[in-house]
């Protein structure tokens, strides 16, 4: 059996079996702090904000033509911040990596 054999949640099923789409519904969300961070070419925004479902951190990385986000629920900041410190630590102990070849 397909999953385009079964009745419609909805009480439709469209010719072909697809299931109709649910429009996207945007979630109110309140900026509680906002900080830009420019390295190099990039710049990183840190928004911490809160929606009905709590507070979340939002990192984007603006870039053209489209930018990229994550989100960090609040509840994983502690350990996003021990993961970035221990990275920072790993990254300060390497040895320098030689110039490329020209």
């Amino acid at each position: 059996m397909n999953s385009h054999d079964h009745p419609s949640a909805y009480g439709y099923q469209p010719p072909g079996g697809q299931e109709p789409t649910r429009p996207w519904q945007p979630v109110h969300e309140d900026t509680l702090q906002s900080w830009e961070l420019p390295i190099e070419r990039k710049t990183f925004i840190f928004t911490l904000k809160e929606n009905p479902r709590g507070r979340f951190l939002r990192i984007t990385e603006l870039r053209q033509p489209r930018s990229a986000a994550i989100i960090v629920p609040a509840s994983g900041l502690k350990d996003f911040q021990k993961l970035l410190a221990d990275m920072v630590k790993a990254e300060s102990e390497l040895p320098a990596k030689p110039e490329a070849m020209r």
